[in-house]
């Protein structure tokens, strides 16, 4: 019998052995498998997992500790179906149990959780739970995480040597971490640099702000991850802003949810929209002089709700693109994706400080441009006058002179036709200098330069730039008082294309002639609707009449509406 108790133990011992080894087998397969992805959000998944099988755990789970030191960012687990997870409901925050590592960062073993002062039981639809042991994941000394295992598979409770294993596998975990953090953010750091110098590449091309301030969106929404990327602008004079575009991920605009459409992720049918500052994220951002962070925007007790971003708006920052009165970027993750973290944020500040100074740089190289543009004009002004003209005048009295000597009277009058054409060419490059030398600002401006402006400033209610076309001597021949109702009914005649028309192409021709001013806007739009036409046209007929004028609407060819505005100038 002796013999036989002899062999028992040594075959024991043998198999001890060999279940030893291949425990440190299997842990140094999974230190290898953990260490070899680069990839954040797959390391923490591989450490779940290997955890769970080490120690032959029905369940596992890793809770990433969020900025603030006491609550759950983040929460992955290993044993639960989709099904399981969804029943459960929200992910835990890091109350209770799974919070009692969190307060005291320390290996805890329990043969029955329930029975720990710390527990509060389990949420509805979540599975027995009754063994239980936790380890803390240390990164460069500081705690990143917990990793949670519950339930041996053979039903016996968790003993020292599982616990020795976990505590490996967590330093070799902190170690994958923070090489995947590393690579992380370099990968950042690079993409970030590459957009900076996109943006700038984009401004000093000439592109326009629109274009650009989109491209800062897009490229800013993808690199952070966020599921609305939106650039706002304050409102001179108010507290309100205006969006001037929204981009949201995956290709969709932000006025769509997630699946809806094929939206190509351009500016959307928010754009133009006015919302309030006050009590806004991106209000908070324009009226401080650093960014402005929140955890999760839908919950966040300093800002109300805004009804224009997606539902259940989660992590949020506000970063203002300059000075005060500059625009804001506004960037929203979904609810339940970790909030901006610091390292995040730095490179995102370094790059909206990048666009700003390019946006400034970029006015003023417009500046620049719109100085040398008068310089040349004042140049070819000066040039017509003391030149062209003078030389004009000159011929024109060489030819009058000349008459006098002709004796074919047909001949004396063509002569005399010639001189009166070289008047009126005179005429024209009078009024042409008078363009080219008046102020384009203001009641002062040349006809020509208003009307050039008004123009210019319905692109935004449009949609697209009108075509402009002006002749005759608009700038000497059109006294002022006329040239301010021309001016006014231009800008009426355009806000009502705006508003009813629905038109893709906006024709505008000024003319002067020897007896009258003709002003005419032709678009392809649906026509001036009949209880419109009251209400809409009633401003220009009286602005007509008080100079003794009159307003024409017609149907062109093809459809559409012309309205054409005269008044004389006699």
């Amino acid at each position: 019998m002796r013999l036989d108790e002899l062999l028992e133990e040594l075959q024991a011992r043998i198999n001890a052995a060999r279940g030893t080894r291949d425990r440190v087998h299997s842990l140094l397969e999974a230190v290898v498998s953990v260490g070899r992805e680069l990839d954040l959000s797959q390391v923490l998944r591989r450490i779940v997992e290997a955890g769970a099988h080490l120690v032959d755990a029905q369940y596992g789970a890793l809770g990433v500790i969020g900025p603030d030191g006491r609550s759950l960012s983040q929460f992955l687990t290993a044993g639960l179906t989709d099904e399981e997870r969804e029943r459960i409901g929200p992910l835990p925050a890091g109350h209770g149990l799974l919070g009692e590592l969190i307060r005291h960062p320390e290996p805890l073993r329990l043969s029955e959780l329930g029975a720990h002062e710390a527990s509060f039981g389990f949420p509805e639809h979540h599975p027995p739970m009754r063994t239980f042991l936790g380890v803390p994941i240390r990164v460069r000394d500081e705690v990143f995480g917990n990793l949670y295992l519950t339930d041996k598979r053979d039903g016996l409770d968790f003993d020292a040597e599982d616990e020795s294993v976990i505590t490996t596998l967590a330093v070799a975990a902190g170690v994958a971490i923070d090489n995947a953090r590393l690579y992380e953010s370099s990968q950042r750091q690079h993409r970030w640099l590459r957009a900076g110098a996109e943006v700038t590449n984009h401004l000093l091309s000439g592109d326009a702000r629109q274009d650009v301030l989109e491209l800062v969106a897009r490229r800013a929404g993808e690199i952070t991850g966020a599921r609305l990327a939106e650039v706002s602008t304050p409102v001179p004079g108010t507290d309100d802003l205006v969006v001037e575009l929204s981009v949201a991920a995956a290709g969709k605009s932000s006025g769509e949810t997630p699946g809806d459409g094929d939206g190509d992720g351009g500016t959307d049918a928010l754009q133009g929209l006015v919302v309030p500052a006050d009590g806004t994220l991106a209000g908070a951002a324009s009226a401080a002089d650093t960014h402005v962070v929140s955890a999760c925007l839908g919950k966040d007790p300093r800002f109300r709700a805004d009804p224009h971003l997606p539902a259940g708006p989660g992590p949020a920052v506000a970063v203002r693109l300059g000075a005060p009165g500059a625009a804001v970027l506004l960037l929203v993750r979904a609810v339940g994706e970790p909030a901006f973290t610091e390292p995040e944020l730095e490179p995102l500040l370094a790059f909206a400080g990048q666009t700003a100074l390019a946006l400034e740089l970029a006015v003023r190289r417009r500046d620049a441009e719109h100085v040398a543009l008068l310089e040349d004009r004042d140049r070819i002004a000066r040039d017509l006058h003391d030149l062209a003209i003078q030389r004009l005048f000159a011929t024109g009295m060489t030819l009058q002179s000349t008459a006098r000597l002709i004796e074919h009277t047909g001949a004396a009058e063509r002569v005399g036709r010639a001189v009166d054409d070289l008047d009126e060419t005179i005429k024209i490059i009078r009024s042409t200098i008078f363009g080219l030398r008046a102020r384009d600002e203001g009641a002062a401006a040349s006809l020509r330069a208003r009307a050039s402006r008004a123009v210019g400033d319905a692109v935004t209610s449009l949609g697209f730039p009108p075509r402009l076309s002006m002749e005759g001597l608009l700038d000497t021949d059109v006294p002022l008082d006329v040239a301010e109702h021309v001016v006014a009914a231009l800008g009426e005649l355009l806000s009502n294309a705006a508003r009813h028309a629905r038109a893709t192409r906006v024709e505008v021709s000024l003319k002067a002639t020897a007896d009258e001013v003709l002003l005419t806007v032709t678009d392809n739009g649906r026509g001036i609707p009949p209880q419109s036409r009251r209400s809409g046209l009633d401003n220009l007929v009286e602005r007509a009449r008080e100079v003794g004028g009159a307003l024409e609407l017609s149907v062109p060819e093809g459809g559409g509406s012309r309205l054409l505005w005269r008044a004389p100038l006699g």
